[in-house]
């Protein structure tokens, strides 16, 4: 059977097995081209051995393409063209590419044929003839090219820009002929594949010709695609818009054509087509050359002002100024002087004038966008910027004076701000690593006016009249930021006038001013550190008291101040430095600890925006801050000395989080010095007994005990690959050496004696902040310290304690909790997972102890400062989606048969994972979880509670109609939770009304109208709620109801 019989009876059914019998056949065509041929043309060189070959192949077309049926034709030429482009580039002579190029011609309309075509004209041996007849053959059979099948008009159209990219210059030559045939084939296309190809034609015939064909692009003129949900080919209607829109901006010539179309589109009252236009008239301006831009500006601006001060649509206001500008930077090409004459400045006198007009009344609604339209062309060039100011600075000076009010006063600074970005953005900030090239800045005639203007509006008005000082504020940031403007002193000046309203202004409950004062030194910190230094710092920090004030917060903005200035290194370390001397000074008095914690915060605030781990201040924040405070906070706490406010619990948090990030940051060998000293902390032996293994260690004061929170900060920053030694008591009551976390002890050979020593401590403590910071060591050496090949210890622990849990409600209670923070460790690192996830749902049907688990599993999966990645912590990427997918369909189906009084245990567990699951987990798996979240609505928990309904909100959002079926239910218990304030808190309140809200919009209206007078009615009470956010949330849910439309009227 011939090869192409063989491809005839498989390209119905199996086109890629097809097309791997065409390859085949191209293959037995090549070799001959090395052995074969070499030895034919030896004993006949008069023949080709190439092309007798090939003419086989032909020949045994001859059968198929004279067949009546269409489809066999186009098959069988399709056949060819395969063969042809499986071929090497150069296999085929120029003859042949001729012979083949004039067989596909006659035959172009049999489907495959044209993608022959597209194979031969990418040869180097396909000349211009070729070409010519390829296009000329198109124009003859394609003259109904728009009534034929999309895929076969798509091919032309490919084959159509292909000869435009390779033989362009042949085309060309053709004259109108082709410019003819090219219009002719792609006018009246529709489909949007199609008409991508088509703009790339076009525009590449507009530019390169220098021919228009603007009704040929400028019908499809404003594109209103939108492609179809789940669209395969990807093509949008932004797609389409920007093709198009480099085609009507890709010849001048369409100028007078373009734009007097365009500004008529203006008038639609389409937001969207206006937007299209003043883009594409954007584009234009931007592509056309001056000359033309110049006989259009003028009307382009008398047209472009009414959207900008007439607005209606900010986004298309934004536009226009767009447009605006684009026409000065066009026009503003190759200028360096300031004549009068050029085009720019012709384009610029009525805008200018217009804006002044419209300035003076500065309160009027259209003085804000005649503002806008000076900043927005005054960055078009410094030249533009040049007339701007010429024009516009000088009246405004004598408006502001005129001014009968500060509110006039505020809407011209605001426009003087404006004019400052724009000069901005033309002379940039200083830069000393990159300078700018001098330039004249037409402010500079300006100055010292500005800076008075500016200065008098800020610090002498009335403090009251903070909107006013905030505009003057920021055109002072602005001057002072503006490059080679202000001088050093004038900046310094405006410095200490920023000084002034941070540390002495009466805010009176509003600090946007400060804020903003704040911000303005932070950008001058930037440019000017030294000034900020200088002035601000020591203004600053004497405003710091020496001792703990009593009552007095002031010192709280004074630290914001510092920690936000602290943006450059050389600011920080001297911000650390003196912070730190400051906190030792207020140490050496008693006092509350709530300014020596401010303190500690800031350092940390400061400290977390450095790159510690390259900071060549490391060494000195390890012996001062994790060395020099902690040891003191120590030793107090040990008796050795007298106690401050280091030694409280929340001062101890803060502290150990400080210590945390400079541990973290530190060398291996420092860290294990570090490690080393987890629980004497930094002092001699004689003066701190560690706590683990200390037989009285149960009996120590909680003042001792405390210092376990330090010890677990300096534990998580330490790294797992840390190898380290402490000395310890061990089982034996003698001093051993032993490895963190793997201590052992000659009684318990290889068993991780400091994970026993802390279970124990755990179970018997009581202070919920030590407990807690012994339950996170446990959890970091589950997790983070034990080898793969001792896991199998903490799982032990983990099954001895779940099986041997105590009656007694408080010791239960204890046991589980350390067994939840042992599986912690484990399940976050994937290990044993299944193993102790079955144990701890075992807990749950217990009457005593499982409110008690059910609690616990909201701990498995809970961000934590400490049990975190930042720490080196083991935090598996797929750790959420095993835990729900082994938990939930157990819980799931044990709560169907559990006890009526165990029920409740179930939900909770549930509710504490879900809590932190992905949405894209729980979805699959709605149907298991719908009817336990309808219940958990029913538990008196407020946890449970608002965790549920965020829940639903997200299910309502996502999957709608899997909640359609449960709309009553869900209605009556919303509305029941919504209303009731005495017995659900306000976060519960405010997610039902939330869940309730989301229903309209997402939900089917069928399903909802049913309840919408039961809805609307039932929130009136909640309308008087006594939260101010639940008030707002009743009535956005209540409107949303209201307004939700009858079935009819969406017809």
């Amino acid at each position: 059977m011939s090869d192409v019989r063989k491809y005839l009876l498989t390209v119905d059914n199996d086109k890629h097995a097809a097309a791997q019998i065409a390859q085949e056949t191209a293959k037995s065509i090549a070799p001959s081209s090395l052995q074969a041929v070499a030895t034919f043309a030896y004993c006949f060189p008069e023949l080709d051995a190439r092309q007798i070959i090939l003419i086989d192949v032909v020949q045994s077309l001859g059968e198929y393409i004279n067949q009546e049926d269409a489809s066999i034709r186009s098959n069988a030429v399709n056949y060819l063209s395969l063969v042809i482009g499986a071929l090497p580039p150069t296999f085929l002579t120029r003859q042949q590419v001729d012979v083949l190029c004039q067989f596909l011609c006659d035959r172009i309309e049999d489907g495959g044929a044209v993608g022959g075509l597209s194979r031969l004209q990418g040869l180097s041996r396909f000349n211009k003839e070729m070409a010519t007849m390829t296009f000329r053959a198109m124009l003859e059979h394609f003259q109904d090219l728009q009534i034929r099948p999309q895929s076969q008009r798509l091919q032309i159209l490919e084959l159509l820009h292909e000869l435009m990219s390779h033989h362009r210059p042949v085309l060309k030559d053709m004259g109108a002929e082709s410019l003819v045939g090219i219009t002719d084939l792609v006018s009246g296309e529709k489909d949007p594949r199609n008409l991508m190809i088509i703009f790339s034609i076009l525009k590449v015939v507009m530019v390169e010709w220098d021919m228009t064909l603007f009704d040929s692009v400028f019908c499809y003129f404003p594109i209103t695609f939108r492609p179809p949900p789940d669209d395969p080919y990807g093509i949008t209607a932004q797609d389409l818009k920007d093709r198009l829109r480099e085609c009507i901006a890709a010849s001048r010539y369409f100028a007078p054509h373009a734009f007097p179309q365009l500004l008529d589109k203006l008038d639609s009252t389409s937001p969207n087509v206006k937007k299209d236009v003043l883009q594409t008239i954007t584009a234009c301006a931007l592509s056309y050359d001056v000359t033309t831009m110049a006989n259009y500006s003028i009307t382009l601006w008398d047209s472009l002002k009414f959207e900008i001060l007439n607005v209606q649509e900010e986004d298309l206001a934004d536009e226009a100024l767009v447009a605006l500008r684009a026409i000065a930077v066009k026009l503003s090409q190759g200028l360096t002087s300031t004549d009068p004459k050029t085009p720019l400045a012709r384009y610029l006198r009525p805008i200018t004038k217009e804006c002044n007009e419209q300035l003076q009344e500065p309160q009027h609604k259209q003085a804000k966008p005649a503002g806008q339209i000076l900043s927005s062309i005054g960055t078009a060039s410094p030249i533009a910027f040049f007339w701007i100011v010429n024009a516009a600075v000088a009246p405004m000076f004598t408006l502001y004076q005129d001014a009968g009010g500060i509110a006039k006063q505020r809407a011209i600074l605001e426009v003087f701000v404006h004019i400052l970005d724009s000069a901005l953005a033309i002379f940039g900030m200083p830069s000393p690593t990159d300078p700018m090239p001098d330039a004249e800045n037409p402010l500079d005639a300006f100055k010292d006016r500005l800076f008075e203007l500016f200065s008098q509006a800020l610090m002498g008005t009335a403090k009251e009249e903070l909107s006013f000082r905030i505009v003057a504020l920021r055109g002072l940031l602005r001057l002072c930021t503006l490059r080679k403007y202000l001088q050093d002193n004038e900046i310094g000046l405006a410095v200490q006038w920023l000084d002034e309203i941070v540390l002495l202004d009466d805010s009176s409950g509003r600090d946007d001013l400060k804020n903003e004062a704040i911000r303005a030194l932070v950008e001058i910190s930037k440019i000017k550190p030294g000034l900020i230094m200088d002035i601000t710092f020591p203004a600053f920090m004497a405003k710091l008291p020496d001792t703990t004030p009593s009552e007095d917060r002031d010192y709280q903005i004074t630290l914001e101040g510092l920690a936000q200035l602290s943006v450059e290194k050389a600011i920080s370390d001297t911000l650390v430095r003196r912070l730190l001397n400051r906190l030792d000074a207020v140490l050496q008095h008693a006092g509350p600890p709530a300014y020596p914690q401010a303190i500690l915060s800031t350092l940390q605030y400061v400290l977390s925006r450095r790159d510690l781990a390259n900071d060549d201040s490391l060494g000195i924040y390890h012996e001062k801050i994790v060395v020099g405070l902690i040891r003191r906070a120590a030793l107090a706490a040990a008796g050795h000395g007298h106690r401050t406010a280091l030694n409280d619990e929340a001062t101890m948090r803060i502290l150990g989080r400080l210590a945390n990030l400079v541990v973290r940051a530190l060398d291996s060998h420092k860290q294990a010095s570090v490690a080393a000293q987890i629980y004497s902390l930094f002092t001699d032996n004689d003066e701190l007994r560690p706590i683990p293994f200390a037989h009285e260690s149960t009996e120590l004061a909680d003042e001792q005990k405390t210092t376990l929170i330090l010890s677990t900060y300096l534990m998580a920053g330490v790294g797992r690959e840390v190898s380290v030694r402490l000395w310890l008591i061990g089982h034996e009551s003698s001093p051993v050496q032993a490895e963190l976390p793997y201590m052992t002890s000659s009684g318990q050979a290889d068993s991780p004696v400091l994970l026993h020593e802390l279970v124990r401590l755990a179970l018997d403590e009581t202070s919920p902040s030590i407990r807690r910071a012994i339950l996170a060591q446990i959890t970091l050496i589950t997790n983070k310290f034990l080898a793969l090949k001792d896991v199998h210890y903490a799982t032990e622990i983990l099954l001895r304690l779940s099986a041997d849990i105590p009656a007694a409600a408080q010791t239960s209670e204890a046991s589980i909790r350390v067994v939840f923070w042992i599986a912690r460790g484990l399940v976050l690192r994937l290990a044993n997972t299944e193993q102790v996830l079955e144990r701890l749902l075992a807990l749950l049907p217990n009457a005593s102890h499982g409110p008690y688990a059910a609690r616990g599993f909201g701990v498995l999966l809970a961000p934590d400062e400490i049990i975190a990645k930042e720490n080196g912590c083991t935090m598996r990427l797929l750790t959420k989606q095993r835990v729900f997918h082994i938990c939930v369909p157990h819980i799931a189906r044990d709560f169907r048969n559990a006890e009526t009084t165990a029920k409740t245990n179930y939900l909770i567990a549930l509710s504490g994972i879900i809590k932190y699951v992905p949405t894209e987990v729980l979805m699959p798996e709605l149907d298991i979880l719908l009817p336990l979240l309808l219940q958990s609505l029913d538990l008196e928990d407020p946890e449970v509670k608002a965790v549920t309904m965020e829940t639903l909100i997200v299910v309502s959002h996502e999957s709608p109609a899997g909640i359609e079926g449960h709309i009553s239910s869900l209605v009556n218990r919303l509305l029941k939770a919504a209303a009731d304030p005495k017995t659900n808190v306000a976060r519960v309140r405010h997610n039902a009304l939330r869940c309730l809200r989301v229903f309209p919009g997402k939900v089917k209206d069928s399903a909802l109208l049913p309840y919408k007078k039961t809805v609307t009615a039932g929130l009136l009470t909640v309308l008087d709620d006594p939260k101010r956010h639940v008030r707002k949330e009743a009535v956005d849910c209540r409107a949303a109801w209201f307004n939700m439309d009858e079935p009819e009227e969406d017809d």
